[in-house]
């Protein structure tokens, strides 16, 4: 007999569920409080350093001597390195002394502890004198998505609010641009490399569409091979070894369980050892049904930028800030153009110009969504599905009110658990959980957008005779 607590959307079940949530919710918090209170450990530990050498007028070596001294204290009882401890508290320093606002919303639960980073490290590229201004309008951001969404668009606001062009930062930081190997473990080693965000993305990009295409093609390269032998037995007679050889491909073929990481890296050595992927039967660079496979990206394109007249950061699909002369070069190649419509006060878009009536919605909702609709998923959107709110087997209709883009894994959590979801209109998401819990997920917010251009002032009065 089955236990009730052990049965999905039970009584007993949601209960024993209702209880581990909260029992999280609380541990969650006890955790939080521990690790801002060590931060203000760490940072009176590098404020006391500082006046032990204040008092004596001391030189920076003086200085570093006393840090090392007292990190090696605090590492003791820590158990870690003083140069780890000695890391750390400088890092304290820069979230307690630096970002007090940011530490406070943490302490009150408004942002949790991967927020707090995600400003503190963003915030950093700014002058120090700019951090109060720019924690204000990161922390409001963060309160309403999650830390691995908004680190895109805390980068692009940084980006904007520096004093430095991104173009002149950019153009400094390809400079540094660099492949290095980091030697691991068991015969293993890192290849890294340094590259502009855009070209690093399309090589991801065109890796796992490759890596994909191997893995669904398994069964029909199988079936191809196997059916080699068979179909030239004779020639097999004649020539020796070539029914073995085709044995042997089907053998491989049909035992290939590589996983898609496995793959892609494969796929990577390839092309960088051979110019090609070993699938392709032409063993072609341009040819082959892998060495057509081109690398996609979605950029978003201020006008200003577009045209030269700004040198601005653009947003690659909510992920990261580009260079706009890599955004003009992509906006050239291309032969689409579209315009993006977005509500000056909500900035959420609302239409879109598009000549391919089929293709044209799910653009637009490719510009709206950005990536997964699920709450806390960044799947981009170009590689998630767009899923009928209202089931369309139920009468759900194919409008831009009952479309939004779900990842095939949260696509099957609301097709096969009790999760459930509704639009509210302007792009909005309210995900329910089995236990009731609601969850809002607001339509993402644009990297650009426009806003109304102030109206011209009302001409003077001529003053009366």
């Amino acid at each position: 007999m089955t236990d009730a607590a052990e049965t999905p959307g039970g009584e007993g079940y949601l209960a024993t569920l209702a209880r581990v949530v909260a029992d999280v919710d609380s541990a969650a918090r006890r955790i939080a409080a521990a690790q801002i209170e060590e931060l203000r450990a760490l940072a009176a530990a590098g404020r006391l350093a500082e006046a032990q050498t204040a008092q004596r007028n001391a030189r920076v070596q003086v200085h570093d001597m006393a840090l090392r001294s007292i990190a090696a204290e605090v590492g003791g009882v820590m158990r870690v390195t003083d140069r780890t401890v000695q890391r750390r508290i400088g890092e304290a320093r820069t979230l307690i002394e630096g970002f007090p606002a940011t530490v406070e919303a943490w302490e009150h639960g408004r942002i949790v502890r991967g927020h707090a980073i995600a400003i503190v490290e963003t915030g950093t590229s700014l002058p120090a004198e700019m951090w109060t201004e720019f924690e204000q309008v990161a922390i409001t951001r963060c309160e309403r998505d999650t830390p691995n969404r908004v680190r895109g668009e805390l980068e692009i606001l940084a980006h904007r609010m520096h004093p430095r062009s991104f173009a002149e930062r950019h153009e400094e930081a390809t400079a540094g641009r660099c492949v290095r190997i980091v030697p691991g473990r068991d015969g293993m080693s890192d290849v890294i490399a340094t590259l502009p965000t855009v070209v690093a993305e399309g090589i991801h990009d065109r890796l796992t569409q490759q890596a994909r295409a191997i893995i669904d093609t398994r069964d029909e390269r199988a079936a191809t091979h196997g059916g080699a032998g068979a179909a030239f037995g004779d020639a097999a007679a004649t020539h020796g070894d070539s029914d073995s050889d085709s044995d042997d491909a089907a053998s491989i073929v049909a035992t290939d369980n590589r996983s898609t990481d496995q793959v892609r890296a494969d796929v990577f050595a390839d092309l960088l050892l051979a110019g090609t992927p070993a699938l392709d039967d032409t063993r072609d660079t341009t040819a082959g049904p892998l060495g057509a496979i081109r690398a996609r990206v979605q950029v978003l394109v201020p006008a200003a930028t577009l045209t030269g007249e700004d040198d601005g950061p653009c947003d690659l699909t909510g992920r990261s800030p580009i260079d706009p002369a890599t955004a003009r070069t992509l906006a050239g190649g291309t032969h689409i153009w579209e315009r993006l419509f977005h509500d000056p006060t909500t900035g959420v878009a609302v239409s879109t110009d598009s000549y391919r009536v089929p293709s044209g919605m799910r653009r637009f909702l490719q510009a709206r969504d950005q990536h997964c609709r699920f709450p806390g998923c960044r799947v981009a959107a170009i590689r998630c599905e767009v899923d009928h709110t209202h089931d369309h087997a139920l009468g759900g209709r194919t409008e831009l009110t009952n479309l939004a883009h779900l990842c095939q894994r949260h696509h099957s959590i609301k097709q096969f658990t009790a999760w459930r979801v509704r639009q509210l209109g302007g792009g909005v998401l309210e995900w329910t959980s089995p236990l009731g819990r609601t969850y809002r997920e607001d339509a993402p917010t644009p990297a650009v957008a426009f806003t109304p251009a102030a109206p011209p002032p009302a001409p003077a009065e001529p003053a009366p005779f």
